[in-house]
C-alpha cells in the first residue's frame, strides 16, 4: 500500500514513519508537512506545504494514496479553548475534508488521545475538543475513518524525536501499566492492519491498537 503521514518530525508520526519504511505491506511513504524529514530512503517521498490547506492544489498526486495517518498535533498545556481548537479541530478537519473530496476511497487514520471526551460535554478541555474533532472526522466519506487512542509510548530504535519525558518515565511506569503501554512500532503495525483488513470499531483504545498490531 501507499500511505501519507503527517507529524512524521514528531514522536508519534516518526516512530509510525519508521514502521512503515520497514515494514513489507507499504510500497511507499509521503511525508506532508512543513519542514523537510532529515533522512531519506528510497520508497520515502516529501510533500512540503506552508499551509495544510494548500493540499487540494496537490489532487493528481494524493489520489494514488491508499491512507492517510495523521500524526501531526500539539499540546494542550498554556492552551486555553480557543487555541487549541484552532491548532487540533481547526488543523485537522479542514484537511481531512479536504483529502475525503480528492480521495473518498482511503482510509483516514487520526492520532487522537486517551480519555478522549465523545460526549464533548466533559470537564477536561483537551478531551472535549479532541472528541468533536473525533466526531466530525467520523461523518466524512472515506473508505475508513479510525480514532486512536494511545496512552503511554515508548519510541522506536533509530527514532530521533522522542519527547524527554517519554524518555525517562516510560521505561519507569510501563512494568506497572504494561496493559497501557504502547510501543510506537505497535502503533505503526495496528495502523497499517486498518487498512488492510478494517477494524469493528472507530475509535480504538489501547487494547484495541495492540489487538490490531498483531
Amino acid at each position: 500500500m501507499k500511505v501519507i503521514i503527517t507529524g512524521a518530525t514528531g514522536m508519534v508520526g516518526e516512530g509510525v514513519l519508521l514502521e512503515c519504511l520497514d515494514n513489507a505491506a507499504v510500497s511507499e511513504v509521503l511525508i506532508i508537512g512543513r519542514r523537510t524529514y532529515e533522512l531519506t530512503y528510497p520508497k520515502l517521498k516529501e510533500l512540503i506545504v506552508k499551509d495544510f490547506s494548500e493540499i487540494s492544489n496537490h489532487s493528481e498526486i494524493l489520489k494514488q494514496y491508499e491512507a492517510c495517518f495523521f500524526c501531526a498535533g500539539v499540546s494542550s498545556v498554556g492552551e486555553n479553548e480557543d487555541s487549541f481548537t484552532k491548532k487540533t479541530y481547526d488543523f485537522v478537519v479542514p484537511f481531512a475534508e479536504s483529502l475525503s473530496e480528492i480521495n473518498p476511497a482511503m482510509t483516514f487514520i487520526y492520532v487522537s488521545g486517551n480519555r478522549t471526551d465523545s460526549s464533548e460535554k466533559g470537564k477536561v478541555m483537551w478531551a472535549r475538543v479532541k472528541g468533536r474533532t473525533e466526531n466530525t472526522l467520523m461523518k466524512l466519506p472515506f473508505k475508513g475513518q479510525y480514532n486512536f487512542r494511545p496512552a503511554i509510548m515508548k519510541g522506536t530504535k533509530g527514532q530521533k524525536n522522542v519527547k524527554t519525558l517519554y524518555k525517562i518515565m516510560g521505561p519507569l511506569i510501563a512494568p506497572f501499566i504494561s496493559a497501557k503501554t504502547l510501543k510506537l512500532s505497535d502503533v505503526g503495525k495496528a495502523m497499517i492492519n486498518a487498512v488492510a483488513k478494517g477494524y469493528p470499531s472507530q475509535i480504538l483504545e489501547t487494547e484495541d491498537i495492540l489487538k490490531l498490531a498483531k
